[in-house]
């Protein structure tokens, strides 16, 4: 904050859902919960002293004003957002800087709770579930209202979850509605009625839920941004341009004053939200860039107050930063990864892919490198993950067998192999690991690679139409669960984004999804995984994230990591 006159925020986070949120005493995109939906998902969720947003980085953050060339007015609070959101509508957002604007908008039947990481109450105020698992009922608050007047009704969901299966939306996170009953056959378009979907409007206040299996997670699930309630009415009379319209029906925590595109996005409290009265924080600006040094003179001058996304800080000045107060780190549940198009000669070899996988020193990359904590990622899954311990045995680093792999593949030495390219967006940590592929690749295969750089909102383009040979991918879990890291690589999921498709791997995620039994249903996962990571490896995990971020203690406090 400017001055020590200023409020001093409180500020809840939770490195494991990169989201905004709200949670009542418990956060809302005010100033005291930051959750990180990650790590268990990072996401975060700000409070002031009783209000919580989750901003997420599984949180969500917000833009600047600043002298250069920005309003003199300033918000309350300002967040170093990171890329410029590709979309602001919730259920079709893929990235974590859209993500943060939209968990702070639009709120869900239940919220992630930023001190322990679970399910906790949102516009549902209780629900119930049958003794075997198989349906929820969902009992709304009668306070609960858009930020237009209007009551938040079953209907409003009703339509909302249908609208994320329906094929016409190209959701691609209609995955996350598979568990309830008909989700995907209706999304593959096996079945043509959408009022097949498991969930019914029992009556104005009451959703009925049925699922495919028992799924333990689901509570968590139903906080994701995905399955978050949107206006129906606003959409059905506007179509695609119904985030133009102004005022934008809210049902989150804030609601959106102003997005300037290249600049900042501006959040105003919503004074409807059923747990306005702890809603402290007025505005939020959410800044986009693109530059670390930018972002960090920002924070230093005081016309930012939080750095949520790590990628916004500059690598080359970790070490030298570690020491000050307003550095902080935490452990959360995110992979980077690179992505092969297996569409794609000669990736379409596995024995290409694993050689790639071999010859790189994933310990270098994560120590010298990223520098701020990372683990060497020999799988998908990261540690700490509920239910869950990794398969044994990954990819080692081994170039001599790295180089004999190449050879049988019929490469040796890389002599006739093809020019490649890898796909990352515009951040300096990116580009320093591309480049360190590059030189491994070259120096233990004899393999050249051609670095495209493209912004943000190119980057998921050609990453999610396979315009790629290899792709620059990261995932912070959506909720605490195994499955929100390997079910995306399934035939049918939409952020699947390799072209691989494998009837066994698909096999084991339905009978995980299944299994009632916890150890069993991980002992289905692992072969999943290894299936995934080590056999066909239509990716290469290189490092678990470790996560920072930047905020001054005595002007923010309560972050739990």
């Amino acid at each position: 904050m400017e001055s020590p006159r200023d409020p001093c925020y409180s500020l809840t986070f939770s490195p494991q859902q990169d989201r905004f949120c709200c949670l009542s005493s418990e956060p809302a995109f005010g100033l005291d919960q930051r959750h990180v939906k990650l790590d268990r998902i990072p996401c975060i969720v700000l409070r002031h002293s009783a209000a919580t947003l989750l901003v997420a980085g599984w949180l969500f953050a917000a833009l600047f004003l600043c002298g250069c060339g920005r309003d003199a007015y300033r918000a309350d609070l300002v967040l170093i957002n990171g890329a410029e959101p590709e979309t602001l509508d919730p259920q079709i957002c893929t990235g974590q800087p859209d993500g943060r604007v939209t968990g702070a908008l639009f709120e869900g039947l239940t919220r992630i709770n930023p001190k322990t990481g679970t399910a906790q109450p949102g516009i549902a105020e209780r629900w119930e579930i049958s003794p075997d698992g198989l349906t929820y009922n969902f009992f709304l608050r009668s306070n609960a209202f858009w930020s237009t007047g209007e009551p938040i009704t079953a209907h409003d969901f009703v339509y909302s979850w249908r609208r994320v299966v329906d094929p016409g939306t190209a959701a691609d996170y209609a995955s996350q509605l598979f568990y309830v009953k008909n989700g995907e056959a209706i999304s593959t378009g096996k079945i043509k009625d959408l009022a097949q979907l498991g969930i019914r409007a029992v009556n104005d206040r009451q959703v009925e839920v049925r699922l495919e299996n028992p799924t333990p997670f689901f509570l968590d699930l139903c906080a994701f941004r995905t399955l978050v309630v949107v206006p129906r009415w606003t959409i059905e009379k506007d179509g695609d341009r119904w985030l133009m319209v102004r005022p934008l029906p809210s049902s989150g925590c804030y609601t959106l004053e102003e997005w300037r595109v290249n600049d900042r996005v501006r959040l105003r409290k919503n004074p409807r939200h059923w747990d306005a009265v702890n809603i402290q924080t007025d505005t939020v600006d959410l800044i986009h860039l693109d530059s670390a040094s930018t972002a960090l003179n920002l924070f230093k001058t005081r016309q930012a107050d939080v750095i949520w996304d790590k990628t916004m800080i500059p690598s080359e000045l970790l070490d030298a930063l570690k020491s000050e107060p307003y550095m902080h780190t935490f452990n959360y549940l995110a992979t980077y990864f690179v992505r092969f198009n297996v569409n794609k000669k000669p990736f379409d070899d596995p024995r290409v892919r694993r050689a790639m996988a071999m010859a790189l020193d994933k310990k270098r990359i994560a120590l010298h490198i990223m520098k701020g904590g990372e683990a060497p990622a020999d799988f998908l899954v990261p540690p700490g993950t509920a239910h869950y311990s990794q398969p044994q045995g990954g990819l080692p680093y081994d170039p001599a067998q790295a180089r004999k792999l190449l050879a049988e593949a019929g490469y040796p030495d890389g002599k006739g192999f093809p020019p490649f390219s890898y796909l990352y967006n515009t951040a300096k940590q990116h580009e320093q690991v591309a480049v360190e592929l590059q030189q491994m690749w070259r120096k233990e295969l004899g393999i050249s690679l051609e670095l495209r750089n493209v912004e943000w909102k190119v980057y998921l383009s050609d990453q999610s139409s396979l315009k790629f040979d290899l792709s620059r991918s990261a995932w912070t879990g959506d909720y605490n669960d195994p499955n929100t890291f390997l079910d995306m690589f399934t035939t049918t999921s939409a952020n699947n984004r390799t072209g691989w498709k494998n009837p066994r791997y698909d096999a084991f995620i339905r009978e995980a999804n299944q299994t009632g039994d916890l150890e069993k249903r991980a002992d289905i996962l692992r072969q999943a995984e290894r299936l995934l990571v080590v056999e066909d490896a239509p990716i290469v995990p290189l490092f678990f994230y470790a996560g920072i971020t930047f905020y001054r203690p005595d002007e923010i406090q309560g972050i739990y990591a």
